[in-house]
């Protein structure tokens, strides 16, 4: 391994040649264009790392910071700052530090950079470009590393762009090798990078890329897969079940996520196989143990399409209209599926406790069928006056009165007894038959709020 900063193999020959091709016969530098650099450089020292993991690049930065002010104490260059930076610099303006130090250059703040190599400024020809404008615009003197200085010279500017172009070829063939590095692991079956959640990288530099199956984790996953494919649970029950009855915590000890988890459900790798890249194409037979089926896997994804179009497209009419008589939480709803003998499969909507406020409360769950029969039953007690949209139902009766007369040849009038009992009877049929819209207008203008309680709907008045 090279000695950070030192120039490459390949860095040297240029160099030289470089070096041959801008000397004079008599072999003095060709200093025929010269700078005139302030007898007085304010300097900043910059050291960055970020190929090693943070306490090596937290040590290099170190031994770079020391090295150079050694250099500076020497030749008596006047640091005036110094700046750190963890970051790549393949990607041009992804350095914050590193970019702000370029903004105090253009305002007159330092006017020479002190580094470690040119490689720790500049891996890519944009950062490289902005170093030579500032040259050229004057605002930037000199540029220092350990072995060598740059300015405004053209030959000096030269070295420094060959230089920085030899660090980016370097890198690119690096970004090569670890593609195909990863490739040829991938052939091997072998996972390479960060195990899923339900396995654990294996720690033996033997054995890289390896995976075992986590003891602790794994059977979660499993009943994970079993609950969205045999019991046809929804993502979202999933969620709460892992979230407040397992209290399950990834390997970075979070809960995890909605979104993880149906990443989970989504990932092939626990039944055996796994794609990379990803959306490449290319699919690879993993060593690793599988955790589930083939066959639990596709069941899973079926549930899971069939959870996304009720999650777009489903709006249950009776959610936010209760509210939870032991936590005073709103009242949320799922689906729930049940396959039946014949190989069909019924649909059932539950209602019960968003557990907002307390996640822990106990309030049970009601079929929506179960909820919409103690509400007809509210409906025949409750004093006429207390529906708010009262007015509303009437006109549409007296609507459908009238089109009876005429039309069907109905009777045209109606005792008040009569009209009372008819605004029921079309209340509950709104609750049974009417759209979402009309049922949620129709509690939502109670003059009493609805409370739910262990499978039980009361009125309770407002004081």
């Amino acid at each position: 391994m090279r000695h950070p900063g030192r120039p490459t193999a390949l860095a040297s020959f240029i160099g030289c040649m470089i070096t041959k091709f801008i000397t004079r016969p008599d072999g003095a530098p060709d200093r025929t264009q010269t700078e005139q650099i302030p007898k007085k450089v304010k300097y900043c020292l910059y050291a960055r790392k970020s190929t090693e993991s943070e306490e090596r690049q937290v040590l290099s930065i170190d031994s770079q910071v020391k090295e150079m002010l050694q250099l500076a104490e020497r030749e008596g260059l006047d640091v005036v700052e110094m700046r750190r930076e963890s970051h790549s610099a393949k990607s041009t303006g992804e350095r914050p530090v590193y970019n702000e130090l370029l903004a105090d250059i253009r305002l007159g703040k330092f006017g020479g950079i002190l580094t470690w190599a040119p490689d720790r400024l500049s891996r890519n020809a944009g950062d490289l470009g902005a170093l030579v404008d500032l040259m050229d615009q004057g605002l930037l003197h000199e540029i220092r590393t350990y072995g060598q200085k740059f300015t405004n010279i053209p030959n000096e500017k030269f070295m420094l762009m060959i230089l920085g172009s030899t660090a980016k070829l370097e890198n690119d063939h690096r970004g090569e090798n670890v593609k195909r590095g990863l490739r040829t692991r991938a052939e091997m079956g072998l996972w390479p990078g960060v195990a899923p959640l339900g396995y654990l990288n294996q720690g033996r530099m033997d054995r890289k890329c390896q995976i075992l199956v986590d003891p602790v984790r794994a059977p979660i996953i499993k009943q994970i897969f079993e609950k969205m494919g045999y019991e046809l649970w929804s993502g979202r029950k999933i969620y709460n079940w892992l979230k407040h009855d397992l209290n399950f915590k990834t390997r970075g000890n979070k809960s995890l996520t909605l979104s993880g988890l149906y990443r989970i459900i989504d990932n092939h790798m626990y039944y055996g196989v796994f794609e990379r890249p990803v959306k490449s194409g290319n699919w690879y037979e993993g060593k690793h143990t599988p955790i589930i089926t083939k066959e639990l896997f596709d069941k899973a994804q079926a549930q899971l399409k069939r959870d996304q179009i009720v999650r777009e497209n489903k709006e249950f009419a009776f959610t936010k209209l209760f509210t939870c008589g032991l936590c005073g939480s709103g009242i949320s709803a799922e689906e729930k599926y049940k396959q039946l003998k014949d190989g069909t499969t019924a649909k059932y909507v539950y209602y019960g406790c968003s557990r907002a406020r307390d996640r822990d409360c106990k309030n049970q769950y009601i079929r929506e069928e179960d909820l919409i029969t103690q509400l007809f039953n509210i409906m025949d007690q409750v004093n006429i006056n207390e529906l708010g949209m009262r007015h509303k139902l009437e006109e549409e009766i007296k609507r459908f009165g009238k089109f009876q007369s005429i039309v069907l040849g109905g009777k045209g009038k109606q005792d008040p007894a009569e009209a009372e009992v008819n605004i029921r009877t079309y209340v509950k049929y709104l609750l049974k038959e009417g759209t979402v819209t009309e049922k949620r207008e129709l509690l939502g203008n109670l003059r009493s709020r609805l409370v739910y309680t262990n499978k039980t709907i009361t009125l309770l008045k407002e004081v």
